[in-house]
């Protein structure tokens, strides 16, 4: 007899979450309680009016998505602020299953004097420390009976910026007057790659992760090969936004160029019609070699269902988002929420889409679950992540099981 999968079924389920940013995830009761103690004018100081003015289930753009990122960067420039914030992700992600997460966020978007980019990933450590402390006193943690909880962290560069985007920015722009702006924003990634290296190395940080987002056209990611060399040399592994908004020759390059390990949405991958490189003749060919390219060495897609389709129209209709496709084609894919609070979603949330729009079964459940613990940039050594991925499978067929005979009985 085949399971019934229900909400209350895959909320117990564990699951990881490899794609979700700190600054698209701030409860919105913090973010008020935030923005009054820093005197920031917010569009409404209520919950439902922040929701019906900035973060909604349904954006006419992706500019429109991306307002709100512009308030909550603005309550998150102190520890404190970053300390709440990553510790009540983390406690957000326990409360539905989620034990493992890797927490991507701009390092360079909450420094100012006195307070830099190792210290902005000391403070979301703290935070989600404290949150993994407090979980792992649990009993039935203790005992043996319920995996622990871990997480780690992914510092992201930005393919571009002005000095609106932050006080860093802005000063890193005024003294590289002379340069032209892609090489800035390349030395900016390089920086930002020497201080996870750094505080990875030096202060025992679990910063596992290099992640490169931003706009794709126009920015390509071999502009910031110098940064992505020395975190492969320092042996932080990557990620990179590819074929979100470009073609899938972005997802080649940044694979072959970035040494990317997983990539985020990649929507485009097989899409034909979506590659815009001119010398790229057979178009069809071009994506199943690149598919087949990617299975071959067990690229992971970071899928992110619902945050596509708010800002991408063609996906309004969840049925024609890539992700069945990638599914038929048996690639390695991990679900994700990309923006919690942004995106109005949580991981239950995404896989239950995934259930309703794409038919899938408890086997693809499984599947899906354990790429994202087998492909995770795990903290620490391998035979640690090995024991601590079947200690999350075994839970996760005790949780099936249980279920299984609930609705049999």
């Amino acid at each position: 007899m085949e399971t019934l999968i229900t909400p209350e079924l895959i909320a117990k389920l564990p699951k990881t979450d490899l794609h979700v940013h700190l600054d698209g995830s701030i409860r919105i009761p913090t973010l008020i309680e935030l923005a009054r103690e820093a005197s920031i004018k917010l569009p409404s100081t209520t919950v439902e009016g922040l929701h019906d003015t900035v973060f909604k289930d349904h954006y006419q753009s992706l500019e429109e998505y991306l307002t709100g990122f512009g308030l909550t960067c603005a309550v998150m420039q102190n520890a404190e602020q970053l300390e709440r914030v990553a510790y009540e992700l983390a406690v957000d992600n326990q409360q539905e299953g989620v034990l493992y997460t890797e927490v991507r966020f701009a390092p360079q978007l909450h420094t100012h004097r006195g307070f830099d980019s190792i210290d902005v990933m000391r403070a979301v450590c703290a935070g989600l420390e404290r949150a993994k402390a407090e979980f792992n006193r649990r009993p039935e943690v203790q005992a043996g009976e319920h995996p622990p909880f871990t997480f780690g962290i992914i510092a992201c560069a930005m393919r571009y910026f002005n000095e609106h985007f932050s006080s860093f920015h802005r000063a890193f722009l005024q003294m590289h007057s002379y340069s032209p702006p892609e090489r800035v924003y390349a030395l900016a990634s390089l920086e930002l790659a020497q201080a996870a290296a750094q505080a990875r190395r030096e202060e025992g940080l679990p910063v596992v992760g290099f992640d490169l987002a931003g706009p794709e056209e126009g920015f390509p990611p071999q502009n910031h090969w110098e940064a992505y060399e020395y975190a492969h040399r320092h042996f932080l592994q990557k990620t990179v936004h590819a074929g979100e908004a470009f073609g899938p020759e972005s997802i080649f390059k940044a694979i072959t160029e970035l040494h990317a390990d997983r990539i985020g949405h990649g929507t485009s991958l097989l899409n034909p019609k979506a590659i815009q490189d001119p010398a790229i003749d057979d178009r069809e060919r071009y994506v199943e070699d690149l598919a087949q390219f990617i299975a071959n060495r067990r690229v992971t897609l970071e899928v992110c269902l619902t945050s596509n389709q708010q800002t991408n129209p063609a996906y309004r209709d969840l049925r024609d988002h890539p992700f069945g496709n990638m599914m038929a084609h048996r690639l390695s894919v991990s679900l994700c929420t990309d923006n919690r609070t942004v995106s109005n979603t949580t991981v239950t949330n995404e896989y239950l889409k995934a259930v309703e729009h794409f038919g899938l079964s408890m086997k693809d459940l499984k599947n899906i679950v354990v790429y994202g613990f087998k492909r995770s940039f795990f903290p620490e050594s391998y035979s640690a992540k090995r024991n601590y991925v079947r200690r999350c499978m075994i839970y996760f067929e005790k949780v099936e099981a249980e279920a299984l005979a609930a609705s049999d009985s």
